[in-house]
């Protein structure tokens, strides 16, 4: 079954659903899952069953908590009211709260903390169906690219179990392209979303900055932060995205005639091959469609970037996560939070650069905040605006997933020795500062079978209209295959 099935909910005749015996029903994206369960052909039980079933006892670390009791009970209910959710089993990354379930951020000293309330992300999923199967793993505090968790262990990648699954929210990614769950939430500070969504052979979207409420989740930095959705379909990602901003939850495709993409250099430059191949063939794809491609250079928005995120990151960190840790009555002062810290990056940058003598000052950060960024998102707006541009696009990451073992600081790209971090976010990060909505969407595998993603931008707030220029987009490109 392919994974951009057209079937809308509720509105197909039975005859047209897909089959549902055997191990058919890990395929099912949300949408799908969701009018076999409103037509009677699926019953909740049977769809919590059947992924269980797949999830086993193989999960690749994708979970720090699988909730399969919680799951089952909760399939069971049958509410007054069902909404566009009902039934369809979610996972959620584990510094999301979940009311009851431990929310650990992927380390130790939040391991038994269980939130009183689910974060209003959660909640407006539940709301409208959503059941909870399991919190996910991910890079420790959500600070690095790999999912390489030194407490919970390496996130195992959807298609290649020696390979990282991105990060941070990388055991989300895992479970949504190992169809261990059809979608998940996860959460992006410069990537967190992207990367793992590219690498896993998923989507992922970033929504605008302030779009999803913020609460209930730690954070690193509320100016970077937002909460996001990861799914197998563009639909699902559309039906989520509805559904947290209590929007509309379908949405057409647009018509590419007109529509305008700038093809940034400087993000479309310097690319493994086998990600440079696919990506150039899903752009001649959307220009043989009537879409317009751009050519930029955008190597000042780069190099603008690259003053702003590490001073923003580092400085918020300090002061947002230790209000977070009060408000949320955890019992844990940051400095207690990182003295349990066990990864030795994520220590390594709270040690000396959160809390120790290379923090960030205040002048810096303001000097960023009043100035730097500013001229970002004036930047990102004038390159919009002059070309009539919908949209940027550009490979998600620069390569496909590189090896668990030896990639934690070094990845090798064209011949030469790169560091992970930097190398992974280097498209990521520049619209994460500047708040805008950015998809990423497979475009493929590689020779070696990895998944590849294409990266669309768009202007701040314009959120819809992305998701709508994804779906044609996704319209004209070949399924990704299943692992």
């Amino acid at each position: 079954m392919g994974v951009r099935s057209i079937l809308t909910i509720g509105a197909m005749a039975l005859g047209s659903l897909p089959a549902l015996a055997g191990d058919n029903l890990k395929d099912l994206t949300a949408s799908e899952a969701a009018a076999q369960i409103a037509s009677g052909a699926l019953s909740p039980q049977a769809y919590v069953d059947a992924l269980l079933n797949r999830i086993g006892d193989d999960r690749g670390n994708a979970f720090i908590t699988l909730d399969a009791d919680g799951a089952k009970s909760a399939a069971l209910k049958e509410p007054s009211e069902k909404g566009p959710l009902f039934g369809v089993p979610i996972v959620v990354k584990d510094n999301i709260a979940v009311q009851g379930l431990p929310t650990t951020a992927g380390t130790p000293a939040l391991a038994n903390w269980r939130p009183a309330k689910d974060a209003p992300v959660v909640e407006r999923l539940r709301k409208a169906g959503a059941i909870i199967l399991g919190k996910t793993n991910l890079h420790e505090l959500a600070f690095g690219i790999t999912s390489n968790n030194a407490v919970h262990g390496a996130v195992a990648n959807a298609y290649a179990s020696d390979r990282f699954a991105g990060g941070s929210s990388g055991g989300t990614g895992a479970a949504i392209g190992a169809r261990f769950a059809p979608v998940g939430l996860g959460t992006d500070t410069g990537g967190s979303v992207r990367i793992p969504a590219a690498l896993n052979g998923v989507y992922g979207f970033r929504p605008s900055v302030g779009r999803y409420p913020q609460a209930g989740i730690v954070p690193i930095s509320h100016t970077r932060d937002t909460a996001g959705p990861l799914a197998r379909s563009m639909k699902d990602i559309i039906l989520i995205d509805g559904v947290i901003t209590n929007g509309t939850t379908t949405l057409g495709a647009l018509n590419l005639s007109g529509v305008r993409v700038g093809i940034p250099s400087a993000f479309n430059g310097h690319v493994d091959g086998e990600t440079d191949r696919l990506v150039k063939a899903a752009l001649e794809k959307l220009e043989a469609a009537g879409v317009t491609l751009v050519t930029l250079d955008l190597a000042d928005i780069q190099d603008l970037n690259g003053q702003i995120g590490f001073p923003i990151a580092l400085f918020e960190a300090k002061q947002d996560i230790s209000k977070f840790l009060e408000k949320n009555e955890t019992g844990l002062t940051i400095d207690q939070l990182a003295a349990e810290i066990t990864s030795p990056d994520v220590k390594f940058v709270f040690d000396n650069m959160i809390l120790g003598d290379q923090a960030v000052p205040e002048v810096a950060y303001r000097s960023v905040m009043n100035d730097l960024r500013p001229k970002l998102q004036a930047r990102y707006a004038e390159v919009f605006a002059d070309h009539r541009l919908d949209a940027l696009a550009f490979p998600t990451t620069p390569l496909p997933a590189q090896p668990i073992s030896g990639s934690d600081l070094e990845v090798e790209l064209l011949g030469a020795k790169v560091p992970t971090f930097q190398t992974f976010i280097r498209n990521t990060d520049p619209g994460s500062n500047a708040g805008l909505p950015s998809l990423s969407i497979p475009v493929g595998l590689t020779s070696d079978g990895l998944p590849v993603g294409l990266e669309l931008d768009g202007p701040a707030f314009s959120d819809r209209h992305l998701l709508a220029l994804g779906l044609a987009v996704d319209a004209l490109l070949p399924p990704t295959p299943a692992p």
